[in-house]
């Protein structure tokens, strides 16, 4: 494992007890009404969620919309604890990494990723191992950070020294250009004033 995943795991460990109620998780908390509504949209029975931390976005979409299979993956332990803790219906938690994932060919009818596409030091092969496992038609939604150019460019520079496993925010054209490498019907949308959201076709 990379310095940049080692980071990662240990702030994530250290913040699973508390990351649905503090700080910490409130800016993945903000986007979760926002891909709730996306999925209205979207006939689905099973779902991946990528860095999937406490399993709450999984929980809030079996609550809504009862879907036949749930799978959460994250590199935190104690993530994959707590949400395991939660009893889920009919959900499925795994410690792993987004970059190699242990599922087979066109699984899921959807796949997540909500608010650690930031800390991905591969993010290409995320999404050739997202669209991998999808099947034709599926759907992609990546919720994320987003900054004004100067804010991003500054951030970007200071994630560099980052204890935290951060590794860059994208720009509504660089994450454009990342979906179109393998995705269609590629679309960005700007949420409130520091978020962004993504979502795609295989």
């Amino acid at each position: 494992m990379n310095t940049i995943k080692e980071n990662s795991k240990r702030a994530f460990n250290q913040q699973a007890a508390t990351y649905d109620s503090d700080i910490k998780g409130q800016h993945a908390r903000t986007l979760y009404p926002y891909i709730l509504k996306l999925l209205e949209n979207d006939s689905f029975s099973s779902l991946l969620d990528l860095g999937c931390g406490t399993g709450e976005l999984l929980y809030q979409i079996q609550q809504k919309y009862h879907s036949e299979r749930l799978v959460g993956i994250d590199i935190s332990d104690k993530m994959i604890g707590i949400a395991n803790e939660k009893k889920i219906d009919k959900a499925h938690f795994i410690l792993g990494d987004t970059e190699y994932l242990p599922f087979d060919n066109n699984t899921f009818d959807v796949v997540i990723c909500n608010d650690s596409f930031h800390h991905y030091p591969s993010p290409e092969k995320v999404l050739d191992e997202s669209y991998r496992v999808l099947k034709n038609g599926g759907l992609i939604i990546i919720g994320d950070c987003w900054q004004p150019p100067l804010a991003r460019q500054i951030m970007n520079i200071y994630m560099k020294y980052s204890k935290e496993g951060d590794v860059k925010i994208y720009s509504k054209k660089e994450m454009l250009s990342l979906l179109s490498r393998r995705f269609h019907n590629v679309t960005w949308e700007h949420i409130g004033t520091t978020s962004c959201i993504s979502y795609a076709i295989k």
